[in-house]
């Protein structure tokens, strides 16, 4: 033990995070439990107005900062996207260039425009907003139950969000582990994102043979020939503007190993380009990306208050308590125990916000991986499974807003796709910690 650290005061200092872990446990607001966290960890340190203010501040041009600026700036750009139509042509493209006319086919179609529109926008559920209107008709069309269909679009959301260049999760993830972008994809995300899938698509046909004769959509099959399946000749020219340059931002990316900022450029400069390409005049379009930043103000204001919250509990020592307590169980599994306790701890224990949950886990267990040096690699898998385990086991709110999407009520089809994902992913975490050791 370091000499001079109290381990009670720093016990005291972990407080704050025990009472947040509890009240979004209880569904709380991520934002107003964390103002009362703050709040909590400003009279542990003693911290007067003068020095909160001061600290806010500071908090302002922090990673979490950083990363809430990227969030409100995909949110624009999502709106330049569905203003000029490109995700909606995006959708289009894939389902009849895949030529949906049988369920396999369908069920392939929804994954594929799933995964890219999510992926593209960084948010399930204004992916899946664009996405359903265009899809839950053609499901109708060939048979396919509200319920293979809503568990389609979670799971395959899901992994999206850790798949996506720009997403949150991603954004958030590289950050932390120091992984570059290239590095992540291959080594976690799409061997996750692969296993996920696979038993998605083997659950999702049982999942149609047991609710085949008792479920139906309510609306109309689609049309044989859709007009509004055709892309205007500006919104294609818009699609393949933004898919060439987006392809070529990615690519030197990761070629020059840019690191986090380099994101804010791409974002404003797809959303100018392809927003002139698609038709809209340069006035509107920092309207539209205003208009979508303004959704996700919450979300930034929620980003600095975490920097502060951290920030506090980690002064009054209450990490370094922590790691006191987890040493034991780390003495004897050495670095595989530090792994799959970090993915465990967040699948099964914590949940909330993904990017607070990430640097909950990462912060909760910052010195543990410097002492034991544990592989970035296995643990950039334990925070990904910590993440999306919690969405798959508990009917959260994206669990329910994919099934009011895709009209479903079935909860039942969606809890057990959702568990025996989470059990696969874990599986997948333990051979990640005794590999990568």
């Amino acid at each position: 033990m370091d000499a001079g650290f109290n381990i009670w005061w720093g016990l005291v200092g972990l407080i704050p995070l025990l009472l947040y872990i509890v009240l979004v446990l209880r569904e709380m607001d991520p934002l107003p439990a964390t103002i009362l966290c703050v709040a909590l960890g400003a009279i542990i340190n003693a911290k007067s107005m003068v020095a909160i203010g001061a600290d806010l501040t500071k908090a302002m041009g922090s990673f979490l900062g950083l990363v809430g600026l990227i969030i409100m700036l995909g949110r624009g750009l999502g709106e330049v996207l569905s203003e000029t139509r490109v995700a909606h042509t995006l959708v289009y493209k894939i389902l009849y260039g895949i030529g949906v006319n049988t369920q396999k086919k369908a069920m392939l179609g929804i994954m594929a425009a799933t995964l890219v529109i999510v992926g593209l926008l960084g948010t399930m559920a204004g992916g899946v907003a664009i996405i359903a209107p265009i899809v839950n008709p053609i499901a109708a069309t060939v048979g396919l139950t509200p319920a293979v269909v809503g568990v389609l679009y979670q799971a395959v959301g899901e992994e999206a969000l850790t798949l996506g260049p720009f997403t949150p999760p991603v954004v958030t993830l590289v950050g932390l582990t120091k992984l570059d972008y290239g590095t992540m994809l291959i080594t976690t995300a799409l061997p996750i994102a692969v296993i996920t899938l696979i038993v998605t698509w083997v659950m999702a046909q049982r999942i149609q043979q047991r609710t085949k004769e008792k479920e139906s959509f309510e609306i109309a099959a689609a049309p044989a020939d859709d007009p509004a399946a055709y892309a205007t000749p500006q919104s294609r020219r818009a699609t393949n503007v933004f898919l060439v340059l987006f392809l070529a931002l990615i690519v030197y990316g990761i070629a020059i190993k840019a690191a986090t900022p380099y994101v804010i450029t791409v974002m404003l400069g797809l959303s100018f380009v392809v927003g002139l390409v698609g038709g809209m005049k340069f006035e509107q379009i920092c309207k539209t990306v205003v208009k979508g930043m303004a959704g996700n103000v919450g979300l930034f204001l929620l980003f600095i208050l975490l920097e502060l919250f951290f920030n506090y509990v980690e002064l009054a020592g209450g990490f370094k308590a922590l790691t006191y307590l987890l040493m034991p169980l780390v003495n004897i599994g050495g670095k595989v125990a530090v792994v799959i306790a970090g993915g465990v701890l967040g699948g099964f224990g914590i949940a909330g916000a993904v990017v607070a949950e990430l640097m909950t886990l990462h912060k909760v267990f910052s010195h543990l991986l410097t002492e034991y040096g544990v592989s970035m690699i296995a643990w950039s898998v334990a925070l990904i499974v910590a993440t999306r385990v919690t969405n798959f086991i508990i009917p959260g709110a994206n669990m329910v807003a994919m099934m009011g999407f895709a009209q479903s009520k079935n909860l039942k089809a969606m809890m057990t796709n959702g568990w025996v994902v989470a059990i696969a992913q874990t599986v997948l975490l333990v051979i990640y910690a005794l590999v990568f050791r």
